[in-house]
């Protein structure tokens, strides 16, 4: 029996071991297909995603990539590059199908905000409640200074299932396909993924008139709003990234 046992644990380490170099060699996407339900999603949508690179003269697989929503206007935009000497390419704007709060950023727990700012995807999870989930760095280096200090706040995702108390839901085929798109930027080494959520769409008159609505008497949330549009001006102008600081009032600096 013991002889039968050695071989039995030896068989498991070898193939453990093999598993581990496999995963070393082909890196995060390797481990990400074969995670739970993954392996469903990248066999039903990694087909989908080539086509459509393919009729929008978009290379595949896209080295970078940038996000940015729109509170207001219900929209999560997706922009690709392959170098950094490259501008950024629209790929396809989601719809968010649910959201909840109101404008401005967030600023304590259970106040149902969504985020305003910027920020980075620190977290995939395949197993989530939400079908899939991208967690956002909330709170940011900003957020720490200007939210509550004991409770700010946490947990904060793009995620499916079209339900939200402060994420931003996108229905289920949505988050599949920005799910495999940021795996893949994240195996060709893009570790800090951007995702900026502004409160509206600044270039479109009815958005920004609604947010001059909602702010008017707030002189805090008019200077907020103000120094987000100059991340999104800049963007829209150079479509490239602005470079952002943080000073020691917490407030973003845009240069």
């Amino acid at each position: 029996m013991k002889g039968w046992f050695l071989k039995i644990t030896l068989v498991f380490f070898c193939v453990h071991a093999i598993t581990n170099f496999v995963f070393a060699q082909k890196g995060f996407i390797s481990i990400q297909k074969y995670t739970g339900q993954l392996f469903d999603v990248f066999s039903k949508v990694e087909d989908s995603l080539k086509k459509q690179f393919l009729e929008k003269k978009l290379h595949w697989p896209p080295s970078e990539l940038y996000i940015r929503s729109f509170k207001y206007d219900r929209q999560l935009e997706v922009w690709v590059k392959n170098d950094d000497k490259e501008t950024f390419k629209l790929f396809k704007t989601y719809r968010v199908c649910m959201q909840s709060g109101s404008m401005g950023p967030k600023r304590f727990e259970g106040d149902y905000q969504i985020p305003e700012g910027f920020y980075y995807i620190n977290e995939f999870n395949p197993n989530s409640n939400y079908h899939l989930a991208l967690g956002l760095n909330y709170p940011n280096a900003s957020d720490k200074i200007l939210s509550d200090s004991l409770h700010p706040g946490k947990g904060i995702y793009i995620h499916g299932n079209c339900v939200s108390t402060g994420c931003i839901a996108i229905s289920d085929a949505p988050i599949e396909e920005l799910y495999v798109l940021t795996t893949y930027v994240k195996d060709n080494g893009q570790n800090f993924i951007p995702v900026h959520v502004f409160p509206v769409k600044y270039n479109i008159r009815k958005s920004f008139e609604y947010l001059a609505q909602a702010t008017k008497e707030n002189q805090t949330l008019q200077k907020f709003a103000i120094t987000l549009k100059d991340a999104f001006d800049y963007f829209e102008e150079k479509k490239k990234l602005p470079v952002i600081l943080i000073n020691k009032k917490g407030e973003y600096i845009i240069e």
